[in-house]
């Protein structure tokens, strides 16, 4: 009887841990070339102008490679009471019209972001975006939980609120 007990508790583990982040997803037609949002998103020194949450973001290396350049970045994260900085890999592979990024070091326990830019025609494209995080802290995983599809709907929005601001509404 007393096993019977024991066994019907649940795992104080799965109890306690937060629901890791979703992931997000994104396809847009942007009325902007392949080349001009790809440039975009590749300028990570100027994300701290525009972007949501983004107290901060400096290039602190970069290497050429055959197929593009590979930059390492700092990013400072701020959100509510919480601050937070980190690195990541930026892999930028502007024959494919892609961009990688990879998660260095810092607050998460991944982070796996992509880019892909389909040209339409030469003024058109489409955008696929990808991001998928976990934060190591239980609060901020949480304060991020709850908030996380209108976050990434704010910064794809400042995304295509930069492409305005640079190469004019269309």
């Amino acid at each position: 009887m007393k096993g019977r007990g024991c066994a019907s508790r649940p795992d104080p583990i799965a109890v306690t841990r937060p629901d890791p982040m979703p992931t997000h997803a994104e396809k847009r037609r942007m009325p902007y070339s392949a080349e001009q949002m790809y440039a975009l998103v590749a300028d990570v020194d100027a994300y701290a102008e525009f972007l949501p949450w983004l107290a901060a973001s400096r290039v602190r290396s970069r290497k050429e490679t055959p197929e593009g350049e590979i930059i390492e970045a700092d990013l400072v994260v701020s959100f509510k009471v919480f601050r937070e900085s980190f690195v990541s890999r930026v892999t930028l592979l502007p024959g494919e019209h892609k961009i990688d990024v990879e998660y260095l070091q810092g607050p998460f326990r991944y982070l796996d972001n992509h880019w892909q830019f389909h040209p339409i025609s030469e003024s058109e494209c489409e955008v696929e975006f990808f991001v998928d995080f976990e934060f190591r802290s239980r609060a901020l995983q949480a304060v991020i939980g709850v908030v996380f599809n209108e976050a990434m709907r704010r910064i794809v929005r400042a995304f295509e609120q930069r492409a305005e601001a640079l190469y004019g509404k269309r």
